[in-house]
């Protein structure tokens, strides 16, 4: 199956409800974030069916740095190299407005971690945690 990766505007309520039920679908137990700002993409299965997004926005507390903020890929598209698809998107458009790093973290979740290592990705340790207690925190120069 071939997958399209396309860059969205979450204000479009026809948008936004996509996103909506893909964070329901791909994070359950989690309760959907509404973007206010940032850049969102949802990748596309040949049908046209949304099977995965993700999400960046600009980092609250350093300049020239983008925070890639939710993401997810339906479970039947998992393990296709979609989330690397998704983050590489992410990394284009962060060079493009001229950040100079990326962030993220993930909790208890190896498949996503190794995603962003294999993305050039490095783990590091922040002066002041963000995250949950099981967080992992990771960065990217770019």
């Amino acid at each position: 199956m071939k997958y399209s990766v396309r860059r969205v505007d979450p204000k479009d309520p026809e948008i936004w409800a996509i996103l909506e039920r893909m964070q329901l679908q791909c994070l359950p137990g989690d309760i959907p974030q509404k973007p206010k700002e940032g850049y969102w993409w949802i990748c596309y299965a040949e049908t046209g069916i949304p099977i995965g997004f993700a999400g960046m926005v600009h980092s609250i507390r350093w300049e020239q740095t983008g925070y890639l903020s939710r993401s997810g890929i339906l479970p039947a598209h998992q393990g296709k190299g979609l989330q690397k698809r998704l983050i590489k998107a992410r990394v284009v458009k962060a060079k493009q407005l001229g950040w100079k790093w990326l962030l993220s973290d993930t909790s208890e979740n190896p498949a996503s971690a190794n995603s962003l290592i294999s993305c050039g990705f490095k783990m590091y340790e922040p002066r002041h945690v963000y995250g949950l207690k099981t967080s992992l925190y990771w960065r990217k120069k770019i």
